[in-house]
């Protein structure tokens, strides 16, 4: 396993050290590790929730007049800026 040094400001490192105190967790790095896999948690189920929006969307939005090849750039496009705002 990896070691990650990080600077935290006294009010984050004594939160940190109170969930251990408490019993909560059993040391600070179980604390971020179970930090971390929720964030991971969280945020792949946003992108799994847009992707059903988009799904629904797609489902419920009818025919295209656009050709295939017009799709498929419409989503390179779209993907691109997700790409640099998100990346």
């Amino acid at each position: 396993m990896a070691t990650m040094t990080v600077s935290l400001p006294d009010p984050m490192k004594e939160w940190v050290e109170m969930q251990v105190e408490d019993g909560e967790y059993a040391s600070s790095s179980d604390y971020v590790r179970d930090l971390i896999r929720r964030d991971r948690e969280r945020r792949n189920e946003a992108r799994l929730e847009e992707l059903r929006r988009i799904v629904d969307a797609g489902l419920n939005g009818g025919v295209s007049k656009r050709t295939f090849a017009e799709r498929i750039a419409e989503g390179d496009r779209i993907a691109g800026l997700r790409g640099r705002t998100n990346g």
